[in-house]
């Protein structure tokens, strides 16, 4: 039998390796900063490119896409080649794969901060970074199958059927979740309305956790945690059970995101159902990796590397018992909105991707430079200080996140609720707050003692170089199954038969929820009194996403008797049919914003964005200065509203024509509200005077961002009127 020699290319796994450490620093740091901000809003006063609303999506791009994803193609571009006993299939497509991949970062970190943004959670990117982002992904894949189709080892481990699974279930998520209509060249609507969108973006939205934090971490810890314990993995059918079933039922758990929402109650349940189900193949995996330890526990006392993936799949077990309960709907009445999500999601990041990375780099880096790691005390310093910064992370948020329930639904004997200002709620959290920023600092301060540790091994070990292997050339069989070869080991012969496979199972769940939900119109409800926004309205909406108010106010009421009481009538589905993207938020730092309009005036809106505390004693909402400074750029209003006509909002040729003058009269209306207090007058005439003496150039109150934005707020909620009994009247 011929032996053929080739190298292995591990300078791509050199780079993305720096870049994961690189990106896993800054996507922390700003972590920590908006971490603090909580304790300190005005941190970075002023600067509306720093502004809390507009660094939160930066955060979650870095950590999830930058930080993670950089690990993800580490991982795989190293073990792959070994798995199969080849090369790359494409020198290019591997460059291509890494440069393409840091310029999307590149751009996220410009546009982020500037505010051009969909607003929907982890696909907050612009139109043209999508079509990167596709063609970058495309690249990955057709590297990845490519090398399976020239391979040398006939048998795909069970790692590369978690790789192919990640490849197929990424790309038809992202395509679909970013499907717009662009308006111009940073600058879309989403395809989808309201209770759609919000289906299609959480659908999305949880199987990027799924499929991009999960799935290839499973493929991950299917390779390096047998390598670390030099054990074989403990259950080859418990493998198979576990990528089949998770694959299957992984996609249909969606709509628990989306619970006493607007969205149907049979997607509802649906979304409840398999999220029950995914217990069983989460904790079969967990299981898994966890046993092919056995025989090998003496060594987890020693060795730093088997600590972290020890660690790291424990936090996977836990993350994925309580991803489960959280969608049980009394579970889920109660944590949904509050800062137990926050530590339930940070629970996996930190501990589950973080910590199996970080073992991942520590047992890699040794292993290219052929160098001892330069420290061991460090490593297992970075993996104590980690984990208690884990803990001081979570159990404060888990505390905040109870507290938060609790207090929103405390009811007096009189019905009255207990603590009805809002900001209540808030002020009695704070200290977890502070908890939360001290071990977000002990973990980052770990992932730098980490990169210290990591430098100092690269400087004194070998320069990463191709690595020499050789193994015979593939045979040739038969392509039906042989005798005694079951259907599962013939296809882990298959690459196309399986990619097609895990492709039919990740689709059925999709197709059956999304599809009637976007055709079947008795599924949204109509409602006869709600009407399009605006054109000014629309202007100040589209200011409502850019500055990121959807990270910390919600727009969804749900029929239970403690939120109709706090903030009005609760959301019918009819109500955001117009809405393109749905707002509804997953967070509630500040109170919910649904029923908000008439309900303060003119100028309270003014001062509240200028100074939130003059206000809202002990707010935590940062100042936004500058939307009360800037003049506002409302020239693409028509072709705005020419977007939304193509996607079925009814503004006719009259109101496209006349967008101008509406507007003008409108923000002209609202200027004169702000003029009946006495001291904004007073004090927006001493500007003019001021301009008009200095010969600098004075700014129309009328023509400012603050009057499209307050045109926005005084509108929500106003569109339905409602009986004392709850009825609508209006309703279809």
């Amino acid at each position: 039998m011929e032996v053929q020699q080739f190298y292995y290319d591990n300078k791509i796994v050199k780079n993305f390796l720096y870049a994961t450490m690189f990106w896993g620093i800054v996507g922390m740091s700003v972590g920590l900063l908006l971490a603090f901000m909580f304790m300190f809003p005005n941190l970075t006063d002023g600067i509306s490119w720093l502004s809390f609303g507009r660094l939160r999506p930066l955060h979650t791009n870095a950590v999830i896409f930058a930080f993670v994803g950089n690990a993800i193609y580490a991982g795989v571009y190293y073990s792959t080649q070994r798995l199969l006993k080849a090369r790359m299939y494409s020198d290019f497509l591997s460059k291509f794969n890494f440069w393409g991949w840091q310029l999307i970062i590149v751009a996220a970190a410009i546009t982020l901060p500037l505010g051009y943004t969909s607003s929907k959670e982890y696909a907050e990117l612009e139109w043209p970074i999508d079509i990167a982002i596709a063609l970058v992904w495309v690249a990955f894949g057709v590297n990845l199958i490519g090398t399976m189709i020239k391979r040398r080892q006939r048998h795909l481990y069970v790692a590369i059927w978690f790789y192919l699974a990640t490849f197929v279930t990424v790309a038809v998520l992202h395509i679909f979740n970013s499907l717009e209509l662009p308006v111009t060249g940073l600058k879309s609507y989403s395809v989808y309305a309201g209770v759609q969108d919000a289906l299609v973006q959480w659908w999305y939205g949880h199987n990027a956790v799924a499929f991009f934090l999960t799935t290839p971490f499973l493929g991950l810890m299917y390779y390096f945690v047998p390598k670390a314990a030099n054990r074989p993995v403990y259950s080859y059918r418990l493998s198979i059970v576990h990528f089949w079933s998770l694959i299957f039922i992984y996609i249909w758990a969606g709509p628990h995101h989306l619970l006493y929402s607007a969205l149907p109650d049979w997607a509802q349940n649906l979304g409840v159902a398999f999220s029950i189900m995914l217990l069983a193949p989460s904790w079969g995996g967990m299981i898994n990796g966890l046993l092919t330890l056995r025989g090998a526990w003496d060594k987890v006392r020693t060795d730093p590397v088997l600590k972290f993936m020890v660690v790291a799949i424990t936090g996977y077990g836990m993350a994925t018992f309580e991803g489960p309960m959280l969608s049980l709907k009394n579970v889920n009445a109660i944590a949904h909105f509050s800062d137990w999500i926050i530590a339930h999601v940070h629970v996996g990041a930190l501990a589950w991707n973080g910590f199996l990375t970080f073992g991942m780099i520590y047992w890699l880096v040794p292993k290219m430079t052929k160098k001892k790691l330069f420290s061991t005390p460090l490593a297992n310093f970075h993996f104590w200080i980690g984990t208690l910064g884990i803990i001081l992370y979570a159990l404060p948020m888990y505390v905040a996140g109870f507290t938060q329930a609790l207090m929103w639904k405390d009811f007096n004997p009189d019905g009255t609720l207990v603590y009805g200002n809002f900001l209540e709620t808030v002020n009695e959290i704070m200290p977890m707050y502070w908890m939360r920023a001290i071990g977000g600092s002990l973990y980052i301060v770990g992932a730098i003692v980490m990169i210290y540790n990591v430098v100092r091994t690269i400087k004194a070990g070998s320069v990463i170089e191709d690595e020499l292997a050789e193994a015979a050339a593939l045979t040739r069989v038969s392509k039906k199954r042989t005798a005694g070869e079951t259907f599962h080991t013939w296809l882990e012969r298959k690459p196309i038969q399986l990619t097609i496979l895990a492709t039919i199972a990740i689709l059925i769940g999709g197709i059956i929820q999304i599809v009637p939900t976007i055709l079947v119109k008795s599924n949204i409800p109509t409602i006869t009194s709600v009407k399009p926004y605006t054109p000014l309205e629309l202007e100040g909406r589209d200011l409502y996403i850019r500055e990121g108010c959807v990270s910390c106010h919600s727009q969804m009421v749900r029929p239970f008797r403690s939120e109709v009481e706090r903030y009005g009538e609760y959301a019918k589905a009819g109500e955001f049919v117009y809405d393109h993207p749905f707002l509804w938020g997953s967070k509630r730092t500040g109170p919910d914003l649904l029923r908000v309009g008439g309900k303060y005036s003119d100028n309270w809106h003014l001062n509240h964005m200028y100074d939130p505390q003059s206000t809202s004693s002990g707010s935590i909402m940062p100042a936004y200065a500058w939307l009360i400074r800037d003049e506002h750029d409302r020239s693409d209003i028509q072709a705005k509203m020419e977007a939304m006509v193509t996607l079925g909002v009814p503004y006719t040729d009259e109101d496209i024509a006349n967008a101008e003058a509406s507007m003008d009269a409108q923000a002209e209306q609202i200027e004169k509200n702000l003029y009946s207090d006495p001291d904004f007058a007073k004090t927006y005439e001493a500007d003019k005077q001021y301009a008009a003496e200095n010969g600098e150039e004075f700014i129309e109150m009328r023509d400012r961002e603050i009057v499209s934005l307050i045109a926005y707020l005084q509108r929500l909620g106003t569109d339905i009127k409602v009986k004392e009994t709850g009825e609508l009247l209006s309703d279809n």
